[in-house]
């Protein structure tokens, strides 16, 4: 497994929420893919800059469908539930908003709020299956680096058609965007793999 805490890679998480945000104003209904979420270090950050982006009510229009390929990060995820050595890391204004001490001995809950947007589902990224059309953000990081150059580019293929004009996509960033798909998406940080969705001329 890859190694990950929350709020690591912290500005394209930002980047990519602002983006989509300025695509998504007044839609009443936005979806939201963390392809490979593994234990849900990456997926609760993604929610809690979501929700300070949409604000509470903007955020209830929101779906987060959280996949990966490990059904037993399902479980993890459903508990939402972390020790204080895994959160010790997120700012205080995060911690302290969006998490509650539990009974357990230096454990902490993800809000309610976040989890009642996040749907968890076991997926295979290489079945090129989407988990859902329309997409308005699909962050994929630590997973594309696993595969092989040309399952990459299916992958991307996979994720531009199921992405919603304009759609925003954000990928680790040491996973530059291969040749093969100039056209497909547009570059939106010289710093970061932050993308959108262009429409291919045929």
């Amino acid at each position: 497994m890859a190694f990950s805490f929350f709020f690591r890679d912290l500005p394209t998480l930002e980047a990519a929420v602002a983006f989509m945000h300025t695509t998504t104003v007044g839609q009443s209904r936005i979806r939201v893919w963390d392809a490979g979420c593994a234990m849900g270090y990456e997926l609760f950050t993604l929610a809690m800059l979501l929700s300070e982006k949409f604000g509470h009510f903007g955020f209830r229009n929101l779906t987060i469908y959280a996949t990966d390929i490990e059904k037993e990060f399902g479980d993890i995820i459903q508990k939402a539930e972390y020790l204080y050595g895994d959160i010790e890391r997120v700012p205080d204004f995060y911690r302290d908003k969006y998490f509650t001490k539990t009974d357990k001995k230096d454990t902490y809950k993800v809000s309610d709020n976040l989890c009642s947007r996040i749907q968890f589902s076991h997926h295979d990224i290489l079945s090129l299956k989407p988990i859902s059309e329309c997409l308005n953000l699909i962050v994929c990081k630590n997973v594309l680096l696993h595969f092989q150059p040309d399952e990459r580019i299916e992958v991307l293929r996979m994720f531009h058609r199921s992405l919603a004009p304009g759609g925003i996509l954000a990928n680790e960033n040491t996973q530059k965007m291969p040749s093969e798909m100039d056209g497909y998406f547009e570059q939106l940080c010289n710093d970061s793999q932050v993308y959108r969705k262009l429409e291919v001329k045929t």
